[in-house]
């Protein structure tokens, strides 16, 4: 068979429809393993039970936070922080999020602020969020707070090392007053001390 288009012409055969058919683009196939959600048995943990004071070493950050438990009954702490975590860096990496607590908790021990770590998100003039010293009503079922409360639980325990190490302040890419020395650059965010 021949065919002419436009002055051009091309001879087809039963091998060059063949040669064709297979340049077809073919439908692909996905194989993937299942990854499991939480961590089991993390590196370093033996079966027995831990006690207090002791730690479990993690292989990331994120399983870190899938391994911690985000049932209800949580400590006004970790509400406080779970809050400013939500409102301040949902969306951001886990990594971010973390160094948003560490700042939090770096500030309630620097004796520059409140020791506690509700006082300190609640602190007049710190955070965009707070209202009338309050943090508002979050949707707990949410999966951006139950991430956030994990987080929280991570950075309260020490679980997990911050790459804002001793920051006490962030903001979104301003420059903050002088005197201040950054630490990191996370997401959105700019880490200072």
């Amino acid at each position: 068979m021949t065919i002419s288009f436009f002055g051009l012409s091309a001879q087809s055969t039963a091998g060059l429809a063949a040669e064709v058919e297979q340049m077809l683009p073919q439908p692909a196939v996905l194989v993937s393993e299942p990854t499991p959600a939480t961590i089991s048995e993390p590196t370093g943990f033996d079966g027995d039970e831990l006690a207090e004071g002791d730690s479990v070493a993690y292989p990331t950050l994120a399983a870190a936070v899938a391994a911690q438990s985000t049932h209800d009954g949580d400590d006004d702490a970790i509400q406080c922080l779970a809050g400013a975590i939500f409102y301040e860096s949902k969306g951001e990496p886990l990594s971010g999020q973390l160094a948003v607590a560490d700042v939090i908790i770096n500030r309630s021990k620097s004796g520059r602020f409140p020791s506690d770590i509700c006082e300190v998100v609640t602190q007049r003039g710190q955070f965009g969020f707070v209202r009338g010293g309050r943090i508002p009503t979050i949707n707990e079922d949410s999966r951006s707070y139950r991430t956030a409360v994990a987080v929280a639980k991570v950075a309260l325990a020490d679980a997990w090392d911050s790459d804002a190490d001793r920051a006490l302040y962030f903001n979104r890419g301003r420059a903050p007053a002088s005197g201040l020395t950054k630490v990191a650059s996370i997401g959105n965010h700019i880490f200072w001390r």
